[in-house]
């Protein structure tokens, strides 16, 4: 293997190591400081756009790879209908195989490289959108339960306030009672010291 497919099957491992970390059931503290740092970090945006032009790389290699197998394989065809009635060489038969498969080697490899870095991509911003939302849930959830507190407390306010009045206007009630009592007890006091004078003349007389 040369040393750019060498390279290749490096970068897909590593891609294949970076999307088992993504899809594991971390804990969601974890995944969120992850994915944060992924998608904020300065030295995390450079490793990406160094990745993409390799990425560009891979994408001729598949071109080339590709061609070249489609190339040996039209070889093959060939080699096997111009031996066809006559004596089959065995070392020609074997080296077209052999450069087969090292060809859909390469293609297999160079495309699996391709397709998981647009799978690794597109699950890095699928499980940030994921987070997002958590966390958006969670203010909207943290303001209704100070929406229902609140409203908990205005309606204890209310009865407070009702009671309240209700006190006032009990009181005002007896104040008015009291009031009236005070004038019935000076209406009698009144006709009493009344009678009383008069009593009092009446014997005197």
């Amino acid at each position: 293997m040369t040393i750019y497919y060498s390279l290749t099957f490096m970068l897909l491992a590593a891609e294949m190591g970076t999307f088992c970390i993504l899809v594991a059931p971390l804990p969601y503290r974890i995944k969120k400081t992850l994915f944060t740092f992924l998608s904020e970090s300065v030295i995390v945006a450079k490793v990406a756009y160094a990745l993409k032009i390799s990425f560009i790389f891979v994408a001729i290699l598949f071109i080339d790879a590709l061609q070249r197998m489609f190339r040996i394989t039209a070889d093959t065809e060939a080699s096997k209908n111009a031996q066809n009635g006559g004596v089959h060489d065995v070392r020609t038969e074997t080296g077209l195989a052999a450069r087969k498969f090292y060809a859909q080697r390469n293609v297999y490899l160079t495309g699996f490289c391709l397709f998981l870095s647009l799978v690794l991509t597109r699950t890095f911003y699928i499980i940030l959108d994921l987070i997002h939302t958590q966390e958006e849930y969670a203010k909207i959830k943290k303001q209704s339960e100070s929406t229902s507190n609140g409203a908990e407390s205005t309606a204890e306010l209310k009865k407070k306030i009702a009671a309240l009045e209700a006190k006032d206007r009990d009181f005002e009630t007896l104040k008015k009672q009291a009031s009236q009592q005070a004038a019935e007890f000076d209406r009698l006091a009144t006709e009493y010291n009344t009678l009383k004078g008069q009593n009092s003349d009446k014997k005197q007389d």
